[in-house]
Parts: structure tokens; sequence; C-alpha cells
């Protein structure tokens, strides 16, 4: 908005400029060519309503030949002007000429300036001399005062635009202000906003934003309102599902056949992983766990013995302490999914832990037959499995990348997944310092 009116009133002052330097012009060419006229014609006619400046003939010289020289400054326009004037006396003139000549500070006309009072001459840089040929007599030889320069004027138009501005764009920047802040505060919040939080709003600035503010403080309330009502239902079902999967535990324990009894059991634990991230997904926006001070080399090197002392072969080298502040129990299960996914489809996993000033890299790379190019977003899709190029016998529903980058984005970062240069694939966590 300040912008705007800066740029608007920018423009209107240039026209202002231009139309008082030209006004400026023609009231400077008037100055030199009225009084010039008058007495070219009292001149003309024999005549002199004033006494000699200089020379004769009220200031007028009579000369036999133009003492204009063709180098030095001509004023076209102050010639234009006073054909037209001569013309309207009906007082037959030829040729006219002009020269402007500086002043010099000791010119011994001065003094005589000084005693007649003409502070015109006074205030003046430079003369203006007019040559006008007069048939049968010579040239009529005249000089006038002539300010060259706009520069003081020009500076004082400059001042008076600061002013303007400062008049005008002073209170535009307030009222910008009391505008922007308020809506800065509503972005940023609209940005942090987090489920269970309910820190309103101040309402300020004029009405219409403080209705905004009222609203948006409305609205979160409400989404506030309708997660909690999901998280009470979702644990409503855990608890309704789990009951019934605890009871079918026990009862497979009746069956005869062990081939059967281990199926069963291995489907009821499938159910309950399935449901466990299920939960995990849904929940992971509101968060019960705290943020705390974490070491994430120890983090990752307790989920890498986790798997080692199930004899499974996974590779981490361990680095310096790294401490972070984050969720450990959902970091935990983030790292824990992409080793999974290693071992079921590559067999083996290797787990580096790199940092540098503003980034920590968490990488889990296998060796299996990887995920084609055009397919790297999808497998991020819940429930999405890529049967052309994993065993369809590795179990899963395709939840565990799902959730990866759910708690990861949660932390402030991003999953990345990569195809290998050797064959395999590279999962990489991603987290700011």
């Amino acid at each position: 908005m300040a912008l705007l009116i800066a740029l608007a009133l920018f423009v209107a002052q240039v026209v202002n400029f231009a139309l008082l330097l030209n006004e400026r012009k023609r009231i400077r060419i008037e100055q030199a060519t009225r009084p010039a006229v008058t007495r070219l014609v009292d001149a003309a006619d024999g005549n002199s309503a004033e006494g000699p400046l200089f020379g004769r003939n009220g200031g007028i010289d009579l000369l036999p030949a133009s003492p204009i020289r063709n180098d030095r400054e001509h004023r076209a326009d102050v010639e234009a002007a006073l054909r037209d004037a001569l013309a309207d006396t009906g007082v037959k003139f030829g040729r006219i000429e002009t020269e402007v000549r500086p002043i010099a500070a000791n010119d011994p006309r001065m003094k005589r300036w000084r005693q007649r009072g003409l502070q015109r001459w006074l205030r003046a840089t430079d003369e203006i001399v007019i040559a006008v040929q007069q048939p049968g007599r010579g040239w009529l030889v005249l000089r006038a005062p002539w300010r060259r320069g706009d520069l003081g004027f020009v500076w004082g138009l400059v001042a008076q635009t600061l002013i303007l501005y400062g008049i005008i764009l002073l209170p535009v920047l307030w009222i910008g202000r009391r505008l922007s802040r308020p809506l800065r505060d509503l972005a940023a919040a609209a940005r942090d906003f987090t489920p269970g939080r309910h820190d309103a709003i101040e309402e300020r600035g004029p009405q219409d934003v403080r209705d905004v503010i009222a609203a948006f403080n409305a609205l979160r309330l409400r989404v506030t309102g309708m997660l909690d009502e999901k998280d009470r239902m979702l644990g409503a079902i855990g608890h309704d599902l789990r009951t019934p999967l605890a009871a079918l535990r026990v009862r497979i324990e009746s069956v005869e056949d062990d081939d059967d009894r281990a199926r069963m059991a291995d489907t009821i634990d499938e159910m309950n992983r399935t449901l466990d991230d299920i939960l995990s997904l849904a929940r992971v926006g509101k968060p019960s766990e705290p943020i705390t001070d974490v070491d994430v080399a120890a983090l990752v090197d307790a989920v890498v013995e986790d798997f080692r002392d199930l004899d499974q072969p996974v590779q981490f080298d361990e680095p310096v302490r790294l401490r972070m502040k984050l969720r450990p129990t959902l970091m935990r299960r983030a790292v824990r999914n992409l080793i999974e996914n290693a071992l079921k489809y590559g067999g083996a996993a290797e787990v580096r832990l790199r940092e540098d000033e503003r980034q920590v890299v968490i990488e889990v790379a296998d060796r299996g037959p990887g995920i084609p190019a055009d397919r790297l977003a999808d497998v991020f899709d819940p429930f999405t499995r890529l049967e052309a190029s994993r065993n369809k016998d590795t179990g899963g529903i395709g939840l565990g990348l799902a959730l990866t980058r759910a708690i990861t984005r949660d932390a402030g970062g991003e999953v990345v997944l990569a195809s290998r240069p050797e064959g395999g694939l590279r999962a990489t966590i991603v987290l700011p310092r």
C-alpha cells in the first residue's frame, strides 16, 4: 500500500515538476522579452522612456554589425518570443539574434546597478544580449538579466516532495503496520497450529482483521475438539478390537494341531501389529509423548541391538554422540520400520548416521530389488505395496513407510528414498538441527 501510494505521489510530482518548470521558463522568457520589446520600439521611434543605463538611447546601442558570436550560447526560444512580440507592434525589424554571457563579479556595471537599485540585475549571474536588425539603421543591441539555472527551484520542489511524503506516507505506514502485524501473527499461528494447544491469538487491529482472528480462534477450537473426539473413538476401537483378539488367543490353545495353532497365533499377532500401526499413524498429528533431549546415536544403536538380539544381519558403525530434541519413542518406531523393510526385502540392513551444520541424517540401505523410480512416491501412501518388485509373502499392509514419513515430518524432517547404483534401496531420514 505504501509503495503504491509513493509511486502515485512520485508520478504526480513529476507531472507537477514539468508544469512548474515549463511555467517558470515562460515567465523567465517574458521577463527578458517584454521590457526589451518596449525599449526596442521606443528606440526605433527615436524615443526613450527612461534614462540611459549604458550606451545611448535608453540602454540600447546602435551598432553597424551584430555583436553576437556564433560560438556562444544562443536562445532560440527568446528569439521566437521576440519575433512574435515585435510583429504585433507593427514596427519593421529584420533578423533577431541572442547570446547568453556570464557577468563577472567585478564588472564595473555592478556599481551603477547598485546605485539605481536594479536588484533584478544584481541577482542575475548572466546577461542575455539581444541584437535586432533595423533596416537602414543597423543593429539595435540591448542587454537584460538572465538567471541561468533552476537548481534552487528544483531543490525547493524536492524538499516539498519529501515533506509531502512524510505527511502522507508516515500515516499510511502506521496503518499498514497496524494491519500487517496481526495478519502476520495469524499466518504464523496457522502454520504452527498443533492439536491440543488452546492458546488464542489476541484480537487486535481493524474490525475486519479482528473478525478474521476471532473466526480462526473458533475454528481452531472446533478442529481440536474434532481431533479429541477422533482420539477417543480410536481408543475405544482399539480396546474393543484387542479384547476379542485376546480371547481368540486364549481359545486357540485348545486347538490340538500344532501347525493350525501356530498359524492362528501368527494371524492374531499380525492383526495386533496392523492395529498398532493404524492407531499410531492416526495419532502422529497429536502425539502424547513430549519432546526431550535425546542422543540420536544411542537411540539408533538401541534399535539396531534389538534386531541383533534376534540374530538379524544389521550393520551399524556407531558415530560420536549426537544430541537433538525430538520424541524418542516415535523416532525409534520410524527407524525400526526402515530396518524391518530392509530386512524383509533386502535380507540385510546397513545403518549409518552422519551430521553437518544444518541437519542430521539417518540412512538405512539394503541390497534388495529396490523400487522403480516412477513408484518411489507411491510407497508412502497408506496400504500401498508394490507387488511387482516385492515378495507377496513378506506380510504387512503397507503402513510402515507412511508411518515413518508422518513421524519424521512431525519432527520437522523428511524421508527420502533413492535407488543405489550398486543395487538396492537407500532410505534416508533427514532431520534439521
